[in-house]
């Protein structure tokens, strides 16, 4: 069986559709649903999702695929919503329990290939930078689903349209603390921006995601806000697909009047594993005519989330957030650039991280199967 996704739009498939007619082929019915991040894909077993929609059993077929093609529209460095809400759904394909490879903390390999896949970009005149971008998220996403990056190509495709830019004054004001999470406040990066609101004398308002979070107030929001600071975490080694929809749903602002943060968090050790991240929303904030202004990047973000979750005993690996948290905070009052910070648990090895991990695995999906069996 060979496997293609795909974004796109019926015209475009028809075009190339012969070449393809025995493929099983995944594309957009406008009822996918995003990952809600309950990890039941790794606590049950399995590797299926829970949510069936017609896209619960994709790292199966990954897994059962000869030849995976991944075809999808140019987004920033990475794939298009759709096409990244399907790897949002893949979890499955590999374990939730970690081990170190390629020098890093990665998840173990639930298949025993090494999947070879092949990812074509569309767009028009890409620069060789944002080819650069794009083989390097297609680099990451493969060490960390334990694949292997057969190919990568470029295909011109019609322009996509520039976003209107505003040209006279806009009623833009205050900081807005975008939480993109789809797992809302109880998530490690609604713990973070919690934290960073408390460095901040006056109140700083928040907005939230969430699986029921109303897209178009947020974007709203984001519109009206002189300064953002978006909290995302990463998925796939990437903006998850929910958040993704936001932000192609944001207005372009006045160029260079408004400034955007972040502060991004992963479960993996390695802060450095957000970078293709930071770079996405980089080259978003140029798009939509923000100015970039610098990030805060956590690594280990369940220890440190953890550690977070009581503001008033909050233990030593999470000095090095705490600190960029607070450095962060001085460049948005200051209305000033910050370089990037990276974050990694101080003093906290990457085996004990792994170690805790693993177990805490165990723990889940014994929880799991003993619920399962009950009812």
């Amino acid at each position: 069986m060979d496997l293609l996704i795909h974004d796109l739009s019926n015209e475009e498939w028809n075009r190339i559709s012969d070449s393809y007619k025995d493929w099983t082929v995944i594309s957009d019915n406008d009822g996918i649903k995003p990952c809600i991040g309950c990890f039941r894909c790794w606590t049950g077993g399995e590797g299926t999702c829970v949510l069936k929609d017609g896209y619960e059993n994709m790292g199966t077929l990954i897994h059962q695929a000869d030849e995976v093609v991944i075809m999808s529209r140019y987004t920033w460095g990475g794939f298009s919503s759709f096409v990244k809400n399907v790897f949002d759904r893949c979890l499955g394909y590999v374990l939730p329990e970690f081990e170190t490879a390629y020098g890093e903390m990665h998840h173990k390999k639930r298949y025993p290939e090494d999947k070879p896949v092949t990812f074509i970009f569309r767009d028009s005149n890409l620069s060789e930078t944002e080819k650069g971008k794009a083989r390097n998220y297609v680099s990451a996403v493969c060490r960390n689903l334990r694949g292997v990056v057969k190919d990568v190509r470029f295909e011109e495709c019609e322009d996509r349209p520039e976003p209107a830019r505003k040209t006279g004054p806009e009623e833009r004001s205050g900081i807005l603390l975008v939480n993109g999470s789809i797992r809302g406040e109880r998530s490690n990066t609604g713990v973070l921006l919690k934290q960073l609101q408390t460095y901040f004398d006056e109140p700083v308002k928040t907005v939230t995601l969430a699986a029921n979070g109303d897209t178009a107030a947020i974007a709203d929001a984001v519109n009206r806000a002189q300064t953002v600071i978006l909290g995302i975490p990463l998925y796939v080694d990437g903006i998850p697909a929910s958040a993704l929809r936001l932000m192609e749903t944001v207005d372009a602002c006045q160029e260079g009047t408004c400034r955007v943060y972040a502060v991004v968090n992963n479960g993996l050790y390695e802060s450095r594993q957000n970078v293709n991240l930071l770079n996405m929303i980089r080259d978003w904030s140029k798009e939509k005519g923000f100015r970039y202004s610098g990030a805060l990047a956590v690594g280990a973000g369940e220890v440190i989330g953890t550690l977070m979750r009581d503001t008033k005993h909050i233990l030593w690996p999470a000095n090095n957030t705490l600190d960029g948290l607070k450095r962060l905070r001085d460049a948005v009052l200051n209305n000033t650039e910050t370089e990037d910070i990276y974050a990694d648990p101080y003093r906290f090895p990457r085996w004990l991280y792994i170690l805790i991990a693993n177990t805490n695995w165990q723990r889940l999906k014994a929880v799991e199967q003993r619920r399962r069996s009950n009812t």
